[in-house]
């Protein structure tokens, strides 16, 4: 995509504005924008996604930072399609979480990078977590691992329950 393409769709990761000739000129950046995300896995996690923000927004003040957007989503840390994640990595901002794992379960290194070749930065509020990088590989693996059995289970369960509802009809 060309520069006056990304310029008209509004997605180019910098301020930007076109002269009567046609030249785009790109202006010098302005004071960091950000947005919170939070994330909880399931529904019944509702209210622990408001607390989430509410600290977020605590921190956020604590620390001077410009917070343009609040971003909510309910989903598994290990779907990479989740909605919400995907428009906020679009989006020029730079991202508040909690923790580490609320952006997403795996990869979270290759995230910050890619964001950093864009300008662009991920602050973590809470970065008291494991620092044993052998401890928290496992811990990680583990998640994933009963994310995988909880979620083969749900399946059977439904596929049960149906088989039921096929018998009793």
């Amino acid at each position: 995509m060309t520069a006056y393409r990304m310029w008209r769709a509004g997605t180019l990761p910098v301020p930007a504005e076109q002269l009567p000739t046609g030249t785009i000129v790109v202006l010098p950046p302005t004071e960091a924008e950000f947005a919170i995300y939070a994330r909880v896995s399931s529904g019944d996690q509702r209210a622990d996604l408001d607390r989430q923000v509410a600290r977020l927004s605590e921190y956020a003040a604590q620390n001077n930072l410009v917070v343009r957007e609040v971003l909510k989503e309910i989903g598994s840390g290990l779907n990479g399609h989740r909605k919400v994640l995907l428009r906020l990595l679009r989006s020029p901002r730079n991202l508040l979480v909690e923790h580490r794992d609320r952006l997403c379960r795996f990869g979270f290194e290759q995230l910050q990078a890619a964001l950093g070749q864009a300008g662009r930065s991920i602050v973590v509020a809470d970065d008291h977590e494991v620092e044993d990088d052998i401890v928290r590989d496992l811990h990680e693996i583990i998640v994933s691992l009963c994310a995988r059995l909880y979620g083969k289970r749900a399946a059977k369960n439904r596929a049960d329950r149906a088989l039921k509802a096929i018998q009793c009809e």
